[in-house]
């Protein structure tokens, strides 16, 4: 019997958007085509098989499927695509939570477990210290991880950043952190947490940069600086 995710890769190969490695897929490879097909399709990305993804998948490819590209190589670190995995996932307005946010706190324990128990607190830094503890279980992260300005002594300073660079910024009242996609001329895109209450990818202006910082037991910095096109307004709410 065909699972749902063997339909999906069938679907994302007839879409030339996937070619599994050596015959085996993959949930991080899936995710990755996921990705690709709904930035193609301009449905909202998630990496994950939500119910618009699903329905544009079953529509016939463009005939002879040429005019798709196909998926190119990942060059992501891991803690990278630990967060495109979760873009999408929101807060919970109002005095209930959303529970994923709460279980990387739990997950965390100490002092965290204890103190934050609800998404109304700033989560820019849980997540943060969430994508690193998955990918890197061995990795020291700050004492205080919740505090985004504390992001700005982790691991090693880098001069330039480089896809999944960890980058601090300053705002009135506080900061915020997240992981470099890249840049256009005046603002870095940043993949991060509690952005409009959301794990999302936004533009933050280049003046407000406190930091770039890299994991000292992560692979090593891979392509530099990428450049992009500028997008959608400044980021306004990181809190």
């Amino acid at each position: 019997m065909q699972t749902f995710d063997d339909w999906l890769v069938a679907r994302l190969v007839a879409w030339h958007f996937y070619k599994p490695l050596n015959g085996v897929s993959t949930a991080r490879a899936i995710s990755v085509a996921l990705t690709a097909f709904q930035q193609a399709s301009k449905i909202v990305v998630t990496g994950t098989a939500t119910p618009e993804t699903v329905a544009a998948l079953r529509n016939v490819p463009p005939a002879g499927n040429s005019v798709v590209p196909p998926v190119p190589e990942v060059t992501e670190p891991a803690w990278m695509r630990e967060a495109r995995r979760l873009m999408g996932l929101k807060e919970i307005p109002g005095p209930k939570s959303n529970p994923t946010i709460i279980s990387w706190a739990q997950k965390l324990g100490g002092w965290i477990k204890g103190f934050y128990t609800n998404d109304d607190i700033p989560w820019c830094g849980l997540f943060i210290a969430h994508c690193i503890g998955a990918a890197l279980p061995s990795e020291n992260i700050p004492s205080n991880p919740l505090g985004a300005l504390n992001w700005s002594t982790f691991g090693r300073r880098l001069s330039v950043p480089s896809r999944g660079a960890i980058l601090t910024f300053r705002r009135t009242g506080g900061g915020h952190v997240g992981l470099y996609v890249g840049e256009d001329a005046t603002a870095y895109h940043v993949l991060g947490g509690n952005q409009s209450n959301s794990v999302s990818i936004t533009r933050v202006a280049k003046e407000r940069l406190g930091a770039i910082r890299w994991p000292t037991t992560g692979e090593a910095p891979a392509g530099g600086p990428v450049l992009l096109t500028a997008s959608g307004d400044l980021s306004k709410n990181e809190a």
